[in-house]
């Protein structure tokens, strides 16, 4: 597989939507558009990925099948490494990602494919990652001058308090995890 496949910001929610349900290339881009309207996906982008996932070992191809009069279709599905990758991008994408940001947005999608004990620990590192990286506001100037910091102060306290709320959610046994 291209090195640089694997980091196509694609390959996290085709994963996450092949974990859920193996499907087709059309199926899978439909789900995308559908689920994802902030990603731009094209099927030949999904065509593609797929091929170089099931390539790299990380998707089973099935036999072709036609169903009706359509043209036959492949069906894919994760194998264990393809899983094991999901998880390890879910685990890096809540860790790293910038706030509010879309590649965060799909990795909490998937939060459910960690077990309980490390989702709980990566959101509360995700906390105090984020508590580190308040901005500090310059004396003197008037607010209008730094709104977009103001802004940015509001987005990290609101994500903040997410992600508390959602590990001691996880924590109190509110949510179940599927791992």
């Amino acid at each position: 597989m291209p090195l640089d496949a694997a980091r196509n910001s694609l390959v996290l929610p085709i994963l996450g939507l092949l974990v859920e349900q193996p499907a087709h290339a059309y199926e899978v881009t439909a789900r995308l558009e559908t689920r994802y309207p902030h990603l731009k996906v094209r099927r030949s982008s999904v065509v593609t990925l797929l091929k170089s996932l099931t390539d790299g070992g990380l998707l089973h191809a099935g036999e072709p099948e036609s169903v009706a009069n359509r043209p036959a279709r492949t069906t894919y599905q994760p194998t264990d490494a393809g899983i094991n990758l999901f998880r390890v991008r879910v685990r890096e994408a809540l860790t790293e990602t910038t706030p509010a940001s879309a590649d965060f947005l799909t990795a909490v999608a998937y939060l459910g494919i960690l077990p309980t004990a490390e989702a709980i620990a990566v959101l509360r590192a995700r906390v105090e990652r984020l508590r580190h990286e308040t901005p500090v506001i310059p004396l003197g100037l008037p607010e209008i001058q730094m709104i977009e910091v103001h802004y940015w102060l509001r987005i990290l306290a609101t994500e903040i308090t997410w992600l508390t709320e959602t590990a001691d959610r996880l924590a109190g046994g509110d949510l179940e995890v599927l791992a």
